[in-house]
C-alpha cells in the first residue's frame, strides 16, 4: 500500500509539474529562423451608395538570427530576403506590383525595396517576446532613399518621413511586436488567460488563452481590442474593432510554428483632396506567418 500511494504522488506531481509550465523564448546564439509571411488586407471606402477597394497582397521572408545572449534576452539580427507587394483599386486598376528581388533600371520602386533586401536591423527580444529595442530601421530607410534616384530635397524628405513610418526602427518594432509578444510573465497551465498591449498604428489590447499543450508544441489564441489611427499628409484614418489569433508554437525554442490574425476595424477616413470629408472605412485583413526553415 505504501508503494503504491509513493507511486501515485509521483504521478500526480509529475502531472502538476507538467500542467503548469512557464513559456517563454529559449533561443541560443547562432540559431536562424526564416518566416514566411503573407497579409492580405481590403479596404472598403463607401460614398454616396458607391464603394472603392483598395486590395494589398504582401508576401515575404523573414530571417531572424540570433547574435548574442544577454540578460535583457535575446540580441537578433532581422532581416528581409525577400518582398513582395500589389496595390490594386477597384477603380483605377493596379497601383503597385514590386518584386524587390526583380530590379529594374527605370523602375525606382524596385530599387528602394530591393535596397532591404539582406539589410539586417537588430532587436533586442525579451523572453516574453517583447521588442524591447530596435535599431538598424533609420538606416534601412536611408538606403531606400538613396535608391529612389530623386534629387529634389523637398520631396526627399517627404518620402523619408513617409518610409519612417513603415521601415524606421519604432515602426519595425510596433509591426512585428504582434508576431513575437504572445508570452506571459507567469507559469500558465491549460485553459489559463494573460493580457498584454501593444502599441503603434495599430494599438491592441490582447487576451491570450493556453489551449493546448504538449511536449513539442503549445496552442494559443489570441483576441483583441483595436484601435488603428493612421495619420499620412493627404489621409487621415480613425477606425476600431477586433482582431483574433491562432498560434502554435514550439515549447522547446518559444518560436512561432505558425500563427494567423484576422482582423476588421471601421470608422471612417478623411482626405484633403476632398475637404477632409469623413468616409464611412472598413478594413479586413489576414496575415499569416510561417516558420520553413530552421
Amino acid at each position: 500500500m505504501k508503494k503504491l500511494l509513493f507511486i501515485l504522488c509521483c504521478f500526480l506531481a509529475s502531472t502538476a509539474t507538467f500542467a503548469q509550465t512557464t513559456l517563454e523564448y529559449n533561443l541560443k546564439q547562432g540559431q536562424m529562423f526564416m518566416i514566411k509571411q503573407e497579409a492580405e488586407q481590403m479596404i472598403t471606402q463607401e460614398l454616396d451608395g458607391a464603394s472603392h477597394v483598395l486590395t494589398n497582397l504582401i508576401d515575404g521572408l523573414l530571417q531572424f538570427k540570433v547574435v548574442e545572449i544577454n540578460e535583457n534576452g535575446y540580441a537578433i539580427e532581422l532581416s528581409f530576403e525577400d518582398l513582395n507587394m500589389t496595390m490594386n483599386s477597384s477603380i483605377q486598376g493596379e497601383i503597385m506590383n514590386v518584386r524587390a528581388k526583380e530590379v529594374s533600371e527605370d523602375d525606382m520602386q524596385s530599387k528602394m525595396f530591393n535596397s532591404l533586401l539582406g539589410n539586417p536591423v537588430n532587436i533586442i527580444l525579451s523572453k516574453n517576446g517583447k521588442i524591447i529595442e530596435v535599431s538598424g530601421g533609420d538606416k534601412l530607410v536611408d538606403n531606400m532613399v538613396a535608391n529612389a534616384g530623386i534629387e529634389d530635397e523637398f520631396t526627399l524628405n517627404m518620402m523619408k518621413k513617409s518610409l519612417e513610418k513603415e521601415f524606421g526602427s519604432e515602426a519595425l518594432s510596433n509591426s512585428y511586436e504582434q508576431m513575437t509578444y504572445i508570452y506571459s510573465n507567469d507559469a500558465v497551465t491549460i485553459g489559463d488567460s494573460w493580457q498584454n498591449e501593444f502599441a503603434g498604428k495599430l494599438n491592441a489590447k490582447n487576451t491570450w488563452t493556453l489551449n493546448e499543450l504538449t511536449n513539442a508544441n503549445a496552442s494559443i489564441s489570441g483576441l483583441a481590442d483595436v484601435i488603428m489611427k493612421i495619420e499620412e499628409p493627404a489621409l487621415t484614418m480613425n477606425l476600431t474593432g477586433s482582431q483574433s489569433s491562432t498560434v502554435i508554437t514550439d515549447i522547446t525554442t518559444g518560436f512561432i510554428i505558425k500563427m494567423t490574425v484576422e482582423g476588421e476595424s471601421k470608422g471612417s477616413s478623411t482626405m484633403v483632396q476632398m475637404a477632409d470629408q469623413k468616409i464611412p472605412t472598413t478594413i479586413k485583413s489576414t496575415i499569416t506567418y510561417e516558420l520553413i526553415k530552421e
